[in-house]
């Protein structure tokens, strides 16, 4: 089937599905198709794919289910759009990609497809954790760390380093104990009591990070807390 008759069938279809985004995504890409589309690469769209998740965590947070399906497909056409690349490179493409995650989802649920029981979310929880470090191969708390990805926000990914210290029994004190640390800080900013060897920015650096192993001790969200209070803040700012 040449370019043409691809594209005079899915103007044809009445009813599109996974199938159909796949064919446009390919007719997108193809010689006859969208020289933008063409143009791109894994990392000229890096951005884009940060910023569809952002939208669909949006919609998530204003509990706009309208919204929300529409950027869970803005979010999937990413997906399509790297896998096409990588199909077109020779190396993968989608099927593979769905293949995998099933058989993952397969592997780190022995409480649903095997024999371990799993009574509650924390034993569920716990099952996934369990079979995720044998499939890894990751040497405890050291390999845990080393995975979380460096791209991640940073108070998500100090909160995710602090838990897996914490879950491999480091002792960070009790949250009075942390909080007096990051007064420390704060009274060294003020008075200019820095000490040798360090900088502002590294006084700021024990602060927030202390603030994240507070997070995960309390298992709150400060990447969601301090972004409703910015945006408690711009809109105060609005009527001032």
């Amino acid at each position: 089937m040449d370019a043409k008759e691809v594209k005079k069938e899915i103007l044809s279809t009445e009813r599109h599905d996974m199938d159909s985004l796949l064919r446009i995504m390919a007719c997108l890409r193809g010689e006859e198709g969208c020289p933008w589309d063409r143009a791109q690469t894994h990392k000229t769209i890096r951005g884009d794919l940060i910023e569809e998740t952002y939208e669909v965590v949006e919609a998530i947070d204003n509990d706009d289910p309208v919204l929300l399906r529409e950027e869970l497909g803005d979010l999937l056409l990413q997906i399509v759009f790297h896998a096409r690349i990588e199909e077109e490179a020779g190396r993968f493409g989608f099927s593979d990609v769905v293949r995998e995650i099933c058989e993952k989802l397969i592997r780190r649920h022995p409480h649903v497809f095997g024999e371990v029981k799993a009574d509650n979310e924390e034993s569920a929880l716990a099952s996934w954790d369990a079979a995720k470090k044998v499939e890894k191969h990751r040497d405890g708390a050291k390999g845990t760390m080393k995975a979380v990805p460096p791209s991640l926000p940073s108070l998500m990914r100090a909160k995710k380093v602090a838990k897996a210290a914490i879950k491999d029994g480091y002792d960070f004190g009790d949250e009075k104990t942390i909080l007096e640390s990051v007064i420390a800080s704060l009274n060294a900013l003020k008075n200019g009591e820095i000490p040798d060897g360090t900088d502002e920015n590294s006084v700021f650096g024990d602060a927030l990070f202390a603030f994240s192993v507070i997070s995960a001790l309390k298992k709150a969200d400060f990447e969601e807390i301090l972004n409703k209070k910015t945006a408690h803040f711009i809109e105060n700012y609005t009527h001032l």
